[in-house]
């Protein structure tokens, strides 16, 4: 049998906090008894869980692995803007005028993530 992806697991300087952004991002929730000041916090999805590790150095460089986020009931410009507004930044926009593409976002410290479009907007893709 293969093995399974148990956790996508992030470094950064404040685990907790971070976990309890990424709670919101995914509407997920923190593992059973993590608390603030946790050096390793996890939030649980419906897809795959996400581990927050606490680790003295910053990040330095782009990330070489990525989430990619699809929105389930909003639209993915919908999704970028309620992103920002819980404290993501927009760092490239490769959102093309026919609605295909994508925006790439930073977490609070700096974690780079993509916003796909929707399901439902991906359907109208196709019906066209």
């Amino acid at each position: 049998m293969a093995s399974l992806v148990r956790h996508v697991t992030i470094d950064c300087a404040d685990a907790y906090d971070l976990a309890t952004f990424w709670v919101d991002v995914v509407d997920g929730k923190l593992g059973e008894g993590d608390v603030p000041g946790d050096a390793e916090v996890l939030v649980l999805t419906e897809g795959a869980n996400l581990l927050f590790i606490q680790v003295p150095e910053k990040k330095s460089v782009k990330n070489r692995v990525h989430l990619d986020i699809q929105p389930q009931d909003r639209t993915r410009d919908e999704e970028v803007e309620r992103l920002i507004a819980l404290g993501a930044t927009l760092v490239g926009d490769h959102r093309n005028a026919d609605g295909t593409g994508w925006a790439t976002l930073a977490d609070p410290e700096g974690n780079e993530f993509c916003v796909e479009r929707s399901v439902a907007e991906r359907t109208v893709e196709r019906a066209e």
